[in-house]
């Protein structure tokens, strides 16, 4: 799937450019990384991968927001990612976002609980997010 076939599909839809809101979704992000590194201080390992996705989730949308589009899916907001910022956001970046959405869906969906390895990855997910906050602030500006 494409860009083009999001808009089709309707998972992303065209707008005007606002880059107030594009900072204020920086912000949000920002906010949801600061919950995530207090969930991981108090071991709630699960909660932490989740809001550290929640900022990458936040700080993509941002850069949707500046450019004038509008997500109705996360997997289409990581195309969009994927396919318009992929030579100015780090590789790792673009496949950790990947990775954490599933990672959410299945926490927050499925049935199964498996928490082997929780702890590493819900740190591993808070050091990408704060990464990936940063290369963000740096193309859409400071929040």
């Amino acid at each position: 799937m494409n860009v083009g076939e999001c808009l089709e599909k309707g998972l992303l839809k065209k707008e005007m450019p606002d880059g107030e809101k594009a900072r204020s979704s920086l912000k949000m992000g920002k906010h949801k990384l600061e919950i995530a590194k207090k969930e991981l201080e108090h071991e709630i390992y699960e909660s932490a991968l989740i809001s550290a996705y929640t900022c990458m989730f936040h700080c993509a949308r941002a850069l949707l927001y500046r450019d004038g589009y509008k997500e109705r899916s996360h997997f289409a907001v990581w195309i969009y990612l994927n396919e318009k910022y992929f030579d100015k956001i780090e590789r790792k970046y673009l496949n950790e976002l990947n990775a954490l959405r599933v990672a959410r869906h299945e926490l927050m969906y499925g049935l199964e609980e498996d928490d082997r390895g929780l702890k590493e990855k819900a740190k591993s997910a808070a050091e990408t997010a704060n990464g990936f906050l940063a290369s963000v602030t740096k193309i859409v500006g400071a929040v």
